[in-house]
């Protein structure tokens, strides 16, 4: 990749550009849980039927993300970046306009798309504008706007369809992708470095890269870890006694707290990214452990639910940029492709926390469920630290 050197002035805007646009683009992802129970009574569905709008969402990203990469490589980065989030304004009018139930879901798999490939470009490009030793703080920055839109799109999804319709709610999605398209056209350069073109083979070296799959395999365990407790935080919030709007303001909370460690974690994993992961893991694990201990009690339940809050993304920049390093060490035309694969590893994470948690549930109660973010937390970390050595 061709290198060029940007003002701190050009890379602040750059960066704020694109965490605006991750803020839309996480908003669209989760706001489909505040209005599904507006889509079961809209389209007569099943509440398991209308559960689609999300599992197709987060499937579209999986399968999108590596091979929209893979087949835009050699595209200049600005003006696919524009294209990106034209893609992502109309996936979410056709979702808003959308007559029947199939056409919806067509609107949420174009959306996903955008999704994909806008995080997949959009890491690259943050990483390009800071010099060498800022790279994941300018990664954790893009991704701020993702992490505060993971916590604040149920809550205010739901009300913007409470009190107007879940139409809007799309449609105001689509117009503040208008509004992300312009900051990106407006602040974002249009020198930015450009990655080589895929080499044919790109998806078969990666894979057979040990360093490069362990990240993955990383990103799926360590950003997972907090799903199987995070996928029911309403129902552990109405057992500490939080309803109505109290629990929406809690969320809140979890949700500035998340983006402190989202920034906290870019500055800690600027340097040696594995070491830092390590302690976040480490931190994880044990708050994982004792959660279940004070679940019990009100107060002690609420610290450690904002402690989980504040891991819980911490890792997300370190993920991504030792995924992008392991990539450039050995085949840098790759690494657009590996940051690609590292943002389905991201969605795994999800299903799979999400599932686990699910069944711990079924099981043995909600108090149990951060046994299954341990577990998560535990193999990540023993990973991280075999790599570690290694890397030593």
């Amino acid at each position: 990749m061709e290198t060029t050197t940007f003002s701190k002035r050009t890379a602040t805007w750059t960066l704020m550009a694109l965490a605006i646009s991750a803020f839309a683009i996480g908003i669209t992802e989760f706001i489909a849980v505040g209005v599904m129970p507006m889509l079961v009574s809209a389209f007569d569905l099943k509440l398991s039927t209308a559960g689609l709008t999300v599992s197709v969402y987060a499937a579209g990203i999986m399968v999108g993300a590596p091979l929209l990469t893979a087949w835009t490589t050699g595209l200049p980065r600005k003006k696919l970046l524009l294209a990106v989030m034209g893609m992502f304004i109309i996936g979410n009018g056709l979702t808003a306009i959308a007559p029947s139930f199939p056409l919806m879901l067509v609107g949420r798999v174009i959306a996903a798309f955008a999704h994909g490939l806008f995080m997949s470009t959009a890491t690259v490009i943050a990483a390009s504008v800071v010099s060498e030793n800022r790279r994941a703080s300018a990664i954790a920055t893009m991704f701020t706007g993702l992490t505060v839109a993971t916590v604040t799109g149920v809550p205010l999804g739901t009300m913007i369809a409470q009190v107007a319709s879940w139409r809007v709610a799309f449609l105001l999605i689509a117009e503040f992708g208008v509004l992300a398209l312009l900051g990106n056209w407006i602040l974002v350069p249009a020198n930015l470095p450009q990655p080589n073109q895929t080499a044919r083979g790109g998806f078969k070296r990666i894979l057979m890269d040990r360093q490069v799959v362990a990240g993955l395999v990383i990103t799926a365990l360590g950003y997972g870890a907090s799903f199987p407790v995070y996928t029911y935080i309403s129902a552990l919030l109405a057992q500490l006694g939080f309803y109505g709007s109290a629990r929406v303001i809690v969320l809140l909370v979890y949700g500035v707290a998340v983006a402190i460690g989202n920034t906290l974690g870019g500055k800690w994993a600027n340097h040696k990214p594995l070491h830092a992961l390590a302690w976040m893991f480490g931190a994880d694990l044990l708050i994982m452990l004792v959660m279940p201990l004070g679940l019990g009690h009100l107060i002690s339940g609420l610290i450690l639910i904002m402690l989980m809050g504040l891991f819980a993304f911490m890792n997300v920049p370190g993920l991504q940029l030792f995924t992008m390093q392991s990539a450039e060490a050995s085949h840098p035309e790759d690494a657009p492709l590996a940051s690609a694969l590292n943002i389905a590893a991201f969605n795994v994470g999800v299903m799979l926390g999400s599932f686990v948690g699910g069944k711990i549930l079924d099981t043995f109660g909600l108090w149990a469920t951060p046994f299954g973010g341990a577990l998560f937390a535990a193999l990540a970390l023993l990973i991280t630290l075999s790599l570690a050595r290694k890397e030593n």
